[in-house]
């Protein structure tokens, strides 16, 4: 079964205040046994429009990464980022199938 993710790209405007989203968002993740692949490191544009932070997130499946993302642990983070950073947060299933190597 393929793995779910959280794919978010972020523009933080409040740094300070975005900590306390940031702190309060583990929660959620620890719940659902969520797992940062990428948080937050270097990065470079290289097409197109995009944000300047991006972080992902590994769930065990497509399901626990939408549950997480809708519980009210992660409510209550959201609620702690508003006015802080802009976010465009996308639940995606992973690719389990062939690779141009196999």
């Amino acid at each position: 079964m393929p793995k779910g993710y959280w794919v978010a790209c972020i523009d933080v405007t409040d740094p300070e205040g975005y900590q306390l989203y940031q702190a309060e968002v583990m929660n959620a993740v620890r719940k659902f046994g969520g797992r940062y692949l990428m948080r937050g490191g270097r990065s470079e544009r290289v097409e197109g429009e995009g944000r300047s932070r991006i972080v992902v997130i590994e769930f065990k499946d497509y399901a626990t990464a939408l549950a997480c993302h809708r519980s009210p642990e992660y409510a209550k983070a959201r609620a702690l980022r508003a006015g802080k950073a802009e976010a465009d947060i996308i639940v995606t299933e992973g690719y389990d199938g062939p690779q141009p190597l196999d």
